[in-house]
């Protein structure tokens, strides 16, 4: 097998974690073999462990490490203090930006940007669309199947953004305006009491069967397992992915990063990464089947 040449990326942090957990937790992405860190509140704007200011001496200290550094925009934005927020990312010049919607691709007014993952860009028209307003680089959709990939990327043409894929972490599958998890405790949105802080990897839903079904981050809904496309690295180096996404869970995260790295260096890897407690894997949208389906990865000769 060839060693593939692809770049490691951090996500942007999804949930609601101590100050202190947060600024450990950078610490070891600096001095990780990440290439590219994700910046920011993405989900909720009430969120107020870290501040602006505190994500820019984030971006400064992973900077200075080596690190590419792209500051990430709220992807939900139904006030005007988000919109103020968002208006003060996209008018920095320091750091790239990942735009969560299109009101920050406008805010950019045709800076390099990189086009986020909710942007529902499904179609090569899409894409090229997003590249002439600025896009270097866009974060594929999640639910794509390995066939569906290859044809957007390849019918999209060689001056397309770069591609970048979600291969570990959860799955953020929507957004509301309502938050579900001041919901489950019976209390108002702007009451929250900031119980997101409890669930470092989100809250559980079950069906009524008592199987888990999808997990409840705030405003975000993800899925129940984690999304892990890791042993298809090759498959999606061949396709023309750019950039591997790992998204930042209470565990593993690290482990995850480290195992692609190892497999882009040719080393041995052991396929092994811890995770979260109670938490399962899926690979399903890959398959072309239901999200939360998992299938072993077949041995490659």
């Amino acid at each position: 097998m060839n060693h593939p040449d692809f770049q490691i990326a951090v996500g942007p942090l999804l949930y609601y974690w101590p100050r202190a957990d947060v600024l450990a937790f950078y610490a070891q992405v600096a001095d990780s073999p990440a290439d590219i860190v994700y910046l920011g509140e993405t989900v909720c704007s009430r969120r107020h462990e870290l501040r602006l200011p505190d994500w820019h001496e984030l971006a400064a200290m992973l900077r200075a490490a080596g690190k590419e550094v792209v500051l990430s925009t709220q992807t939900l934005i139904d006030v005007e203090t988000d919109a103020h927020t968002m208006r003060r990312l996209t008018g920095q010049a320091d750091y790239l930006v990942e735009a969560g919607d299109l009101g920050a691709i406008r805010s950019m007014k045709g800076r390099p940007f990189v086009a986020g993952p909710h942007l529902n860009a499904y179609h090569a028209d899409t894409v090229n669309w997003l590249g002439s307003l600025g896009a270097t680089r866009w974060v594929l959709p999640f639910e794509l199947s390995a066939d569906d990939m290859k044809a957007l990327i390849t019918s999209a043409g060689e001056d397309r953004p770069d591609a970048e894929v979600l291969v570990w972490g959860r799955l953020p599958l929507a957004f509301s305006a309502r938050c579900f998890t001041a919901r489950h405790y019976c209390l108002k949105k702007d009451d929250c009491g900031f119980r997101c802080i409890e669930h470092p990897d989100g809250l559980a839903l079950n069906s009524q069967e008592g199987e888990r079904f999808l997990t409840i981050n705030g405003i975000q809904t993800q899925s129940a397992a984690l999304h892990d496309l890791i042993d298809h690295t090759q498959d999606l180096v061949d396709m023309g992915v750019k950039v591997l996404r790992v998204s930042p869970q209470s565990r593993g995260t690290l482990e995850a990063v480290t195992k692609l790295d190892r497999i882009r260096q040719g080393g041995e890897v052991d396929s092994a990464i811890p995770l979260p407690p109670n938490m399962s894997r899926c690979n399903g949208y890959w398959q072309g089947q239901a999200g939360m389906k998992w299938s072993e990865p077949v041995a490659q000769p």
